[in-house]
């Protein structure tokens, strides 16, 4: 992947969390959601509210994974899984990540 293709990723998940700092932050922080290896907000603790914020969530990254992958001619996919690895690496100790083996872990 093109390296503009990469910090246009960081970047957008960086203003992505800003925006929803509080409504996303106090989720991460009480455990019911944390972030995937695929780019994607997962639930960790199913509550109607954090299925709700996690759908909100993914549809928009999902939006904008979309346009950032279209711009640098390469695939969603490939823009998903680099916002992922930076938003696993950004995470702060004690929020929740999925681990290789799928199972959640507090970072």
């Amino acid at each position: 992947m093109k390296t503009a293709a990469r910090w246009m990723a960081v970047g957008l998940l960086v203003c992505s969390s800003l925006a929803m700092a509080l409504d996303v932050g106090g989720a991460k922080a009480q455990g019911l959601v944390g972030e995937q290896p695929d780019g994607y907000l997962g639930v960790v603790k199913a509550t109607p509210e954090a299925v709700a914020l996690a759908a909100d969530i993914n549809a928009k990254r999902r939006e904008a994974y979309d346009a950032i992958a279209k711009k640098n001619g390469t695939t969603l996919d490939q823009v998903a899984i680099l916002a992922g690895q930076k938003a696993i690496e950004k995470t702060p100790p004690g929020s929740y990540v999925k681990a290789p083996n799928g199972q959640w872990v507090k970072k």
